[in-house]
Order: structure tokens, then C-alpha cells, then sequence
């Protein structure tokens, strides 16, 4: 599987972080909304469960997983 983030839209609300942690780190930006960073753009099958939900409860729906 791989996340993608749509950058553009995302404003940081950090629920996928706390979601997975393990994959996704919100940053501060001087003068903007925080924004995601994603840590394991390709993470391991065990840690599906935490991406899908990620991006299930995104406030903005910016986060999808692909299928390799």
C-alpha cells in the first residue's frame, strides 16, 4: 500500500497523527496551518488498520492509500 496526502488541502488538524503516529507527523508552520508529513509513505501490512482509519477520519479527506 502507499499514503498519499494531498498537501494543498490538508490543515493540520492532526487526527491522523494521533490515528497512526507511526506514519504521519504534523509539523507547525510559521503563518500557515501545520501540515502533515508523512513518515512511511509505504508502511508495513501490519499498520493498515492505523492508515486506514487515518484516512477515514480526516477532517479534510486529503489522506488515500493505494494499492501497490
Amino acid at each position: 500500500m502507499r499514503v498519499k496526502v494531498d498537501l494543498d488541502l490538508c490543515q493540520g488538524h492532526s487526527v491522523c497523527e494521533a490515528e497512526a503516529p507511526e506514519i504521519f507527523k504534523v509539523v507547525d508552520r510559521p503563518g500557515e496551518y501545520p501540515q502533515v508529513e508523512v513518515l512511511l509513505e509505504r508502511p508495513p501490512e501490519e499498520l493498515r488498520p492505523k492508515a486506514l482509519a487515518a484516512a477515514r477520519y480526516c477532517p479534510n479527506r486529503v489522506i488515500t492509500i493505494e494499492e501497490d
